[in-house]
């Protein structure tokens, strides 16, 4: 095992004396044994066991993060609302076409009438025999914050 040792190991020989009569093999503490060292001397020692790997630990189980949870539940609603979208839309589909068509018409219809109306507009003006609209000046006058105002209208 170890080529030195830190200490000096000394060892009283095993005889038996009239006041202290050798151990017998019951008084032996639990973890001593009796060991025969490299001189041949025999003497009681604390032996260690052998060395046994610790055990690996267990892993415990973390528990599920709230996030996961919720994600995890929403999960088939959030399919299932799309699912109903897509049905939903496949069965409006026509109904979404005749709509497009209604709005593309009615586009056709306020383009046309932004063009038709000035034109139409002009010709009634052109039969009407005034080629020029009238011009109409107004003077106001008033005296103080709370004065009466006076004013006169000209046409031309």
């Amino acid at each position: 095992m170890h080529s030195e040792t830190a200490y000096e190991i000394t060892t009283v020989p095993l005889q038996p004396s009239p006041t202290h009569g050798a151990m017998l093999p019951h008084e032996i503490p639990p973890g001593v044994q009796l060991v025969t060292l490299p001189g041949g001397i025999r003497t009681l020692a604390y032996t260690q066991p052998p060395a046994v790997p610790a055990p690996q630990p267990v892993p415990i189980a973390q528990p599920i993060p709230t996030w996961a949870k919720t994600t995890a539940l929403l999960t088939p609603t959030i399919g299932g609302g799309i699912a109903a979208t897509g049905i939903g839309l496949s069965y409006a589909a026509p109904g979404l076409i005749a709509m497009s068509q209604a709005l593309w018409a009615a586009v056709a219809l306020i383009a046309a009438g932004a063009i038709a109306l000035p034109l139409l507009l002009g010709i009634g003006r052109s039969r009407t025999g005034r080629t020029a609209p009238a011009h109409i000046t107004q003077n106001i006058t008033a005296t103080g914050l709370f004065g009466r105002a006076t004013g006169t209208i000209n046409h031309h």
